[in-house]
């Protein structure tokens, strides 16, 4: 739960909703739960992520809990805008109190081979959110190839992204455990290589509890539990943490068989 990036990206999103995502956000388990399982320390999500236009509600819905709010940026989902509107979107969404940003890439760069480019484009997209985090969507799905993926994975970092980001959440093939293999793995090589953590975010079709599982497998296997932290690893999605409150409760509840509940610790 610590790791997830609570997610509201939906045409028809009203303030409403964003207050009510943001109220979940601040306490993401029921009370009771939280008690019968005798946790000490307080849950709360990694992030709630919104578009630009409802950064502003989310900051003062989430006023006094420190967890952040992250804008999806640079024309999203498709990148498909100019580039001084790209770095004004920026602008506006760390204006409006958004400690981080998730850009999309150009995906035409990647189809080309035009690495430089890509280099130039997050470079500036790393200057304009100052101090606020990077999160680089690639869009894998779009890519074409695990050769593709790994190479703008690198660029990405090179060019200063605090994360890079499997997808939109939009594309027709989302985060995917081949894909994201490949970018833990450069993940990996870039740190041994330069000393630099740079975090992982698998997202878009990750709706179960059992699916965030393997994706926490496969990072604690790559990199290592030094990766599963909110500061290095997110997962995006809107439906996980419905399912992950439902697991707890048939955890509580003794639903699951005393094999499962050893094996869940």
């Amino acid at each position: 739960m610590s790791c997830l990036d609570l997610t509201t990206l939906a045409g028809d999103d009203t303030p409403g909703r964003v207050e009510r995502l943001c109220a979940k956000a601040r306490v993401p388990v029921r009370p009771d739960l939280i008690e019968a399982l005798q946790l000490e320390r307080r849950l709360e999500v990694g992030a709630v992520c919104v578009y630009h236009a409802m950064v502003g509600t989310a900051v003062a819905a989430l006023a006094g809990t420190g967890i952040p709010v992250a804008a999806v940026s640079t024309g999203f989902p498709a990148g498909q805008t100019p580039m001084q509107t790209k770095l004004a979107e920026i602008d506006a969404s760390v204006a409006a109190g958004a400690r981080e940003i998730d850009i999309v890439i150009s995906r035409r760069h990647v189809l080309t081979g035009d690495w430089q480019a890509l280099y130039d484009e997050v470079a500036a997209f790393r200057t304009a959110c100052g101090t606020a985090h990077v999160k680089a969507i690639l869009a894998t799905g779009d890519l074409g190839s695990i050769e593709r993926v790994a190479k703008a994975s690198t660029v990405c970092m090179m060019a200063g992204a605090d994360f890079v980001k499997t997808s939109t959440g939009m594309e027709a093939v989302n985060a995917t455990l081949p894909v994201s293999l490949a970018m833990l793995r450069t993940i990996r090589d870039y740190a041994e290589r330069t000393g630099v953590r740079i975090g992982f975010k698998p997202a878009g079709g990750i709706g179960s509890a059992k699916q965030a599982l393997a994706y926490l497998i496969l990072v604690k296997e790559e990199l290592g539990c030094a990766w599963l932290t909110p500061a290095l690893l997110r997962i995006g999605a809107s439906r996980l943490l419905a399912d992950i409150e439902r697991q707890l409760e048939h955890f509580v509840s003794g639903r699951y068989s005393a094999a499962q509940r050893h094996a869940l610790g």
